[in-house]
């Protein structure tokens, strides 16, 4: 049911090693042959690749696991579920322009639900190109970003953040709802039920300077490394690859539609 990789550092890094273990989780060592994406940050904005075939069969994701070099990554591998169409549209991750900022998506789980909501809702600020309830649900937290969030987010915990966690809890309340998320500034990582991190600070400069880095991934990519599970529930914000908020929410069993309104 679709995987998820990305990485928040205080200077751009390749991740060559972990990355391309990702991209054979891609139809090869799991069962995601369904398309592939790669957001990463260069010279302040993002670029994205991303093909609707087999990620493990990707020439062109091969080349970026060796050639990347990012401070700020997000990937995903896609099991179609709903829709079960494979195509461009309904790949991820979804990028998007909102409150000054540009954000990309990506999700796994199922949150069907969320369509219907998103349809009726008259969201004017995100509107789906695509038929996943992923992109609905993308667009859905940023109606809720649009009207709560005042300002740009900051470093700090603040209302964006306690908004960010009371709309993922509700949308996980439809089902199964994992996802990474940027502002270009930020790793925003919610692991309803199926998420992993591994931090890391170390010497990565040749003067010395410490570097310090996160990733996140659905399943550990190392068997070795000390990999920690989520809480379930629990929403993680990054900047520059520190730790600068953590919430933790908890699912409605039976949602109101009315309060998943922005």
């Amino acid at each position: 049911m679709c995987e998820l990789f990305g990485i928040s550092s205080d200077y751009p890094v390749v991740i060559s090693k972990e990355l391309n273990e990702f991209r054979l989780r891609g139809g090869r060592a799991a069962d995601n042959p369904d398309g592939w994406g790669l957001a990463w940050q260069e010279h302040g904005t993002f670029r994205i690749a991303k093909e609707p075939i087999p990620a493990h069969q990707s020439t062109l994701f091969a080349q970026l696991c060796s050639s990347t070099r990012s401070s700020l990554v997000i990937a995903h591998v896609r099991k179609a579920s709903f829709p079960p169409d494979i195509n461009m549209s309904n790949t991820h991750p979804f990028q998007r322009v909102c409150c000054g900022k540009e954000w990309v998506f990506a999700h796994n789980g199922m949150v069907p639900d969320i369509v219907d909501i998103e349809l009726s809702s008259s969201n004017p600020v995100c509107c789906p190109t695509g038929r996943t309830d992923s992109e609905y649900a993308f667009c859905h937290l940023l109606g809720h970003i649009a009207q709560h969030f005042h300002g740009l987010p900051s470093a700090a915990p603040s209302s964006w953040f306690e908004n960010l966690a009371l709309g993922s809890g509700l949308v996980a309340s439809l089902g199964k709802f994992n996802f990474l998320m940027s502002d270009g500034e930020h790793l925003i990582a919610y692991g309803h039920d199926r998420l992993h991190y591994l931090e890391r600070t170390g010497s990565g400069l040749t003067d010395g300077t410490p570097l310090n880095s996160v990733l996140v991934a659905t399943e550990p990519l190392e068997k070795n490394g000390k990999w920690t599970a989520f809480e379930a529930g629990e929403l993680r914000v990054y900047r520059s690859g520190k730790l600068t908020g953590r919430l933790m929410t908890q699912p409605m069993l039976h949602p109101d539609p009315e309060r998943l309104q922005p």
